[in-house]
């Protein structure tokens, strides 16, 4: 009987933290809102502001790109291609987690942000990287911070793919990218109404 209640309690202690990792993980219920992501995910709301800090990229703009990349799920990879149709065939690229940063780029953020333990499907890291690749966009295409949509050109074709204009001839790319750019002015106008009142949340838990 000792051991058994043992056992319970172990199990009880244990809950909080499981249910904490799952809730973590899981996608925000209304991506559309950012507002509304900040107050679910604890979390991220701190970690965006210190990315934003430290990369010179607006939250908005972060935000917006891993809504496109990921719709915020942690280990989000490519669709598999199809052979015949049919089959299951292998995935287009090694992307993977909120940013579907490829492996070999990820390694260059690991290297340069000095962040080796680094983990994609981890979402502190993970909004770092973006606003890391963006900071780079900034600099070495000459795009200014709160321009999403080349910003998210770039993000897709690489610096040197943006700077030989790849995308003139993507139509799809263009579009996608309006529509980055139309979600970041959307969330930027949203945390323009509750950014104070996260900023007066995180001084409460005294997390700032």
């Amino acid at each position: 009987m000792i051991e058994k209640n043992k056992k319970l309690t172990l199990a009880l202690l244990a809950l909080p933290t499981l249910l904490a990792a799952g809730c973590a993980t899981t996608p925000p219920s209304n991506p559309d809102d950012l507002c509304a992501i900040f107050r679910e995910k604890d979390d991220w709301y701190h970690d965006a502001a210190k990315s934003a800090r430290r990369w010179n990229t607006p939250i908005a703009t972060m935000m917006a790109t891993l809504h496109q990349e990921s719709r915020f799920v942690h280990d989000a990879k490519p669709p598999r291609t199809k052979i015949l149709w049919f089959i299951p065939g292998p995935r287009p690229s090694d992307a993977y987690g909120y940013a579907q940063a490829l492996g070999p780029t990820w390694k260059s953020y690991q290297r340069d942000s000095s962040n080796y333990g680094a983990d994609r499907d981890d979402f502190a890291d993970a909004i770092d990287f973006v606003g890391w690749y963006h900071n780079t966009s900034q600099r070495q295409c000459s795009i200014k911070p709160n321009d999403t949509y080349h910003l998210y050109l770039a993000y897709h074709e690489g610096q040197g793919g943006y700077n030989r204009r790849t995308y003139r001839n993507k139509k799809w790319l263009q579009d996608v990218a309006h529509k980055v750019s139309a979600r970041a002015q959307n969330y930027q106008r949203q945390l323009n109404s509750c950014e104070a009142s996260l900023k007066k949340r995180k001084k409460f838990l005294g997390l700032f």
